[in-house]
């Protein structure tokens, strides 16, 4: 092991952003339509649900991600939890998840009752291990009157999130083929990977559905908003009525056939994501230049290593990520570049450590825990390319 040399980490970090005084971790960048659209927007007066930029904004999603529909929605947590329910999950069932993920994949899951089932991730992905999640259903999983169910719970397994971390595109291939086996459906969770490619095909095309975000630190913002994907003409009609109350179409009747959800995203929201997404192509080629020069500066910097993507995948690299070498140092190390204004911050504390998580089934968690001791996310802002 290489001693750290915390002093080189902050240098390194200072001048690859190229700026002075605080860098936030991620901000969004402005430079295109977005007060033009937002200005029309207002004066249209639609500034709720009903307006023409929703619909352009959903048929833009579909063009950037190659999905057949796009249900915009009032963020990436109702688009996974409206995901995870039109795909068949009912309460009392189990969803397999990293635990290495953002807390609203497990909510997304717990806000129909269902419960969450934590899988070991693998480190050239930093997400779910194809190999962990095979093992797992194998220990645990019982086929039976054509569905799966966790033997030691009784519970039925109905669903399975893979979630591209940070970006990265977790091993597609080997996460369908195990899924395909057991015939358990994919939900992917792609929140944080609008404009990741695995072998050129965009992630969150792949499972039955998906869900994406578009939070004010995410790639591209609405401010708060998200999406369901999906090719499934059926399940995109149902996310579309589910999110917008369950209203049956009608000239002026309020007829509701359903418990439905106010899940669509407002039009002004909208009017900055389309101006925003005018702008993808830019910020990605951004953010992969900062990744190479972050890549770069820490060559030569002992006791840490660069995340970069696998061979088939592109990244947008949404935050660029330092595996710390001595895990005992980590903490260090995030006082060091914080105390200098660099807003560095470690990996979300793992769902099984969560009060409310900690009793969830899991399998084991090795590679998860390692990485979670071990992951510093730098300021990552597009702008700093």
């Amino acid at each position: 092991m290489r001693s750290l040399d915390i002093g080189k980490v902050v240098a390194a970090v200072r001048d690859v952003v190229g700026q002075e005084g605080v860098v936030a971790l991620h901000e969004p960048q402005f430079s295109g339509n977005e007060k033009s659209y937002l200005t029309d927007c207002i004066e249209s007066t639609f500034v709720s649900t009903v307006g023409v930029y929703v619909s352009k904004f959903e048929m833009m999603l579909q063009q950037v991600t190659g999905s057949k529909h796009a249900i915009a929605c009032v963020n990436g947590t109702a688009a996974l939890q409206v995901a995870l329910q039109i795909a068949g999950v009912r309460s009392s069932d189990e969803v397999i998840m990293p635990a290495l993920t953002f807390v609203a994949t497990a909510n997304s899951a717990s806000f129909i009752g269902a419960v969450p089932h934590f899988v070991d991730s693998e480190r050239k992905t930093l997400g779910i291990g194809s190999k962990a999640l095979s093992e797992r259903l194998a220990a645990i999983g019982e086929r039976a009157n054509g569905s799966v169910r966790n033997r030691e719970t009784g519970a039925r397994i109905a669903a399975i999130i893979p979630m591209h971390t940070f970006g990265h595109p977790v091993d597609v291939e080997g996460i369908e083929s195990v899924a395909a086996d057991w015939r358990i459906p994919v939900v992917e969770d792609a929140t944080e990977a609008l404009g990741s490619l695995y072998h050129n095909r965009h992630v969150g095309t792949f499972g039955l559905l998906s869900a994406l975000s578009f939070n004010g630190n995410k790639i591209i913002t609405t401010g708060g908003g998200g999406a369901i994907l999906t090719d499934d003409d059926e399940l995109a009609a149902r996310a579309k009525h589910l999110t917008t109350t369950a209203k049956a179409p009608h000239r002026w009747a309020f007829i509701h056939d359903e418990v439905g959800y106010n899940f669509r995203l407002p039009n002004i929201n909208a009017a900055l994501g389309c101006a925003q997404l005018e702008q993808l192509d830019r910020f990605i080629e951004q953010k992969r230049r900062l990744a190479e020069r972050y890549r770069r500066a820490f060559e030569t910097v002992a006791g840490v290593a660069v995340f970069v993507e696998q061979a088939g995948a592109r990244s947008n690299y949404w935050l660029n990520t330092l595996i710390v070498e001595d895990p005992e140092r980590r903490d260090e190390l995030l006082a060091a570049l914080n105390n200098d204004g660099l807003m560095a911050r470690p990996v979300w504390t793992l769902m099984h450590r969560l009060p409310m998580y900690h009793d969830c089934p899991r399998g084991p968690l090795d590679v998860a825990e390692d990485l979670e001791r071990r992951i510093v996310n730098l300021p990552s802002s597009a702008k700093f390319a």
